[in-house]
Parts: C-alpha cells; structure tokens; sequence
C-alpha cells in the first residue's frame, strides 16, 4: 500500500471525528484555538492508537488467513464505509458542548472503532503500521481541529458530506484491494 492510498484511508477514517467535531464547533458559538487543539488531541489520539491495536490483535492471525487475507480486508473497508455512507443521510448532530474527558473521550473512542478494524487490515496486508497509525493520527487531528473552527462558521453544511466522502472513500480502497488479489493476477 504507498503512501497515497494510506492519506486516503486516513482521510476516509477521519471523516466521524470531522462531523462530530463540525456538531461540537455548531453547539457553542466563539470556539477558540484551545478547543479545537483539544478535541484534535482526542480525536487524532483515539485514530492514531487504534490502528496499532488492530495490527497487533491481526498479527497474530495473519499467517493463517493469508490465503484470504485481502477478502477479509475488503470487507472491513465495504463495513466501515457502508456504515459511513448509511451515517451521512443522519441529520442529527451531537449538541454536547463539553470537552471535558468523560464526554470527549467516548467520542474519540467510538469514532475509532473503524480504526481498529483497518489496523487489522493492515496486518494482513503488511502495512507498515507505525508510519500508517501516525498519519491516521496527525490528519485526523488536522480536520478534526479545523472541524471545530467549520462547525463554528459554517454549521451542518459539511457534516453529511463529509461522512458520504469517507464512506465512499472506503469502499473504492476496499474494492482496489480485492481487484488487485483476485483479478490482477489473473491478467
């Protein structure tokens, strides 16, 4: 997997934390550059450890799958990005304004879920993990933080598009995946 594809997986498994960062930025009005740091950290934090938890947990199961590794790794993309796309037709919005650890940190946590399974993925696939997690981590903090400030400014314009961009995002690395182990070959 080169670096390209893994910026648009980050971006892809960013895109929860974007649109519930965009609800936090919408439920209080004046956010300054410390909230938006705070919930990066959180966000960017959650996305960066799970990753690393997945690969371990796949690590231990990848040399017996490999025959089948890359079915396994297309369905946890098609998963997460179905979830995804299904997510961005919710016109709901998270109206919690607190950025305390007991409310950020079941957010962070949730929104990473997806994170942990692409970790998984990525065992399978012989993903160089830290550089991958660190990158999930960094873009994350990047668009979660500017969530924050667009949430502030712009309101719901962006969350569902956002959420339909990453989920769609998914689902093209998913199917790229499993062309290349199943048809590429054969060519």
């Amino acid at each position: 997997m080169n670096m390209f594809e893994l910026l648009f997986i980050a971006v892809g498994l960013s895109m929860d934390a974007f649109a519930i960062s965009v609800c936090i930025g919408l439920a209080t009005k004046g956010r300054s550059f410390k909230e938006a740091f705070t919930a990066g950290m959180y966000f960017g934090g959650s996305q960066a450890v799970m990753p690393l938890l997945g690969y371990a947990v796949g690590s231990n199961w990848a040399d017996s799958i490999t025959a089948y590794d890359h079915w396994v790794a297309f369905a946890v993309l098609l998963v997460i990005g179905a979830k995804m796309i299904k997510g961005s037709f919710d016109k709901t919005c998270v109206t919690s304004t607190s950025l305390e650890f007991g409310s950020m940190m079941p957010l962070a946590v949730a929104t990473s879920v997806d994170a942990l399974a692409v970790g998984v993925s990525f065992s399978f696939l012989n993903v160089n993990i830290i550089p991958a997690a660190l990158l999930i981590g960094a873009v994350t903090f990047c668009l979660s933080a500017s969530g924050v400030k667009a949430g502030n400014i712009f309101g719901m314009r962006y969350k569902s598009k956002a959420e339909l961009a990453g989920g769609l995002i998914l689902v093209l690395i998913g199917l790229k995946i499993i062309l290349e182990h199943t048809v590429a070959p054969a060519l």
